[in-house]
């Protein structure tokens, strides 16, 4: 498959590239000028402003899927203003970008909803979901609430926790949606998301994360 990923050199990104092209894929990814060399080995770098429309429309095509991954890394109460000048106008540009490139299928990182914290950051994800089914595009939302991995593991100490209301009548929905996924079960999600596009609007939150059946090789990039 062909896959166009904005984002490419992030935390995800990087991981989701080097898997999609072990798998035989053809992955070019967004750029800014300079930054080629950041790209795993065997992805194609686009030159391109993510934040202004119509900046990179005309370098997608040929691409299956598109696959929206940039946002404000370390996200926290106090980046409010952050998100709406990034997260916000970068998923405006890139829902744009694909539907006039005639993108077939759009994979969207948003994150669980409803939550109790982090409403800016909430906001400005729904928002973003709701441009994106204004394409009228096949889209596939992925909505975890925290990505556990290398240099992101301060919330291990909450796992018990978590353990203990995942079993609790009274919390268990709660935690379920909004408990902890790895960066190794994000990956085999959207991998298995791009291979298998729906036909209209997918939500994948936790438990469908948690859940998604795909073999990855076991290695130290995850």
């Amino acid at each position: 498959m062909n896959v166009f990923i904005t984002g490419g050199t992030g935390y995800i990104g990087s991981r989701l590239i080097r898997e999609l092209i072990e798998r035989g894929h053809r992955v070019r990814a967004l750029v800014r000028s300079g930054s080629e060399k950041l790209l795993p080995q065997g992805a194609e770098g686009v030159v391109g402003e993510p934040l202004q429309l119509d900046s990179y429309t005309t370098t997608i095509p040929p691409a299956d899927a598109f696959v929206h991954l940039i946002g404000v890394t370390h996200p926290s109460p106090a980046k409010a203003a952050q998100f709406r000048a990034v997260d916000l106008v970068s998923i405006k540009v890139a829902a744009k970008a694909a539907r006039d490139a005639g993108v077939r299928h759009f994979v969207y990182l948003s994150v669980a909803q409803p939550a109790p914290v982090m409403k800016a950051f909430l906001e400005v994800r729904r928002h973003g979901e709701e441009l994106v089914r204004a394409t009228g595009l096949s889209a596939t939302f992925v909505r975890p609430c925290y990505v556990l991995g290398p240099g992101h593991r301060w919330p291990y100490p909450l796992l018990p926790f978590y353990w203990l209301a995942e079993r609790l009548p009274w919390t268990r929905e709660s935690a379920h949606r909004l408990g902890f996924v790895t960066i190794r079960q994000m990956i085999r999600t959207l991998v298995w998301s791009i291979e298998n596009p729906p036909n209209g609007v997918r939500i994948l939150g936790v438990p469908e994360i948690r859940a998604t059946t795909l073999s990855l090789p076991q290695n130290d990039r995850l």
